[in-house]
């Protein structure tokens, strides 16, 4: 559990240290770059490359290696994760650059803290779930329907039970001393997303081996240092450069080695908010990064 709860502290503290990057003409990339550093600095690594969400890109969004965008006056998601030997701490926040949208964060805010109150062994998915969506509902706003918060296992991101953002009827109860990502979305749109745009995030899906000796070289090198945990190409070209990058993430993606995990954006184009934590299941929930 101290891997645990060191995991949860990094990310924690790399969350606030990006949340403070985000204001008006700052290098997007830059932030999540710096994020990530300190990630590292801190004694763990990154449990994925740093994502922020501009308004209604609600998730799976990280600039390219050569993107020099700035901030202006964004909604912005950000999402950080710290990886200690396989523990991770998960947590997300946002950040509102244009100052409009303070009711859509307090609402995703307050969704997430009622949620950790109902984090006790026997609880129902479900019913946390529906919980979440009534807080939203009350400001006015609408969940993220097909996005949901996770359990969280050693080197699994994704893990059961989902702990969705409204009741969807799962009877699904926790257990003491399950670790879980609470993840409220909160929209002014309808409450749904869909991928969007091109992908620059993988992670490793099914091994097997190749041909050609460069994308052999970056597949060992994935297994090496991210396993099955997600990266970006940003990361690839600072160490092989970029078309080498290129030809092995395309020939590794056809092979069904890797998965690609494109943009979420919003439907409707509506605005996007998220608050989250990761909490130890107990008759007192525990919140890992806090």
């Amino acid at each position: 559990m101290d891997e645990w709860l060191e995991a949860g502290r990094i990310a924690k503290e790399a969350l606030e240290y990006g949340k403070s990057l985000i204001e008006k003409g700052a290098v997007m990339r830059e932030v999540c770059e710096k994020t990530d550093q300190k990630i590292i600095q801190l004694g763990a690594k990154p449990a994925w490359p740093t994502q922020i969400g501009n308004n209604y890109v609600a998730a799976h969004y990280t600039p390219d290696f050569e993107d020099n965008g700035v901030f202006n006056d964004e909604l912005v998601c950000l999402d950080v994760g710290a990886n200690l030997n396989g523990c991770i701490g998960d947590n997300a926040c946002t950040v509102d650059l244009s100052g409009k949208y303070e009711k859509l964060i307090n609402s995703a805010k307050e969704a997430l803290n009622e949620a950790i109150k109902m984090c006790i062994p026997g609880m129902r998915t479900g019913e946390i779930g529906g919980k979440i969506q009534e807080v939203i509902n009350k400001h006015g706003f609408s969940p993220v329907r097909n996005l949901s918060g996770h359990g969280l296992n050693k080197w699994v991101i994704h893990d059961t039970p989902k702990i969705p953002n409204y009741d969807d009827g799962s009877k699904i109860k926790l257990v003491e001393g399950q670790i879980i990502a609470i993840e409220p979305f909160a929209t002014t749109g309808t409450g749904l997303v869909e991928e969007a745009g091109q992908t620059n995030i993988f992670a490793l899906e099914n091994s097997k081996p190749v041909r050609t000796p460069f994308a052999r070289e970056i597949l060992q090198f994935v297994e090496n240092n991210y396993k099955n945990l997600p990266f970006t190409t940003r990361w690839l070209i600072q160490k092989f450069g970029k078309g080498k990058t290129s030809l092995a993430l395309r020939e590794l993606t056809q092979k069904g080695i890797l998965t690609q995990h494109p943009p979420l954006v919003e439907k409707t184009k509506g605005m996007v908010a998220v608050w989250e934590h990761t909490i130890l299941v107990g008759k007192e929930p525990k919140v890992l990064t806090k």
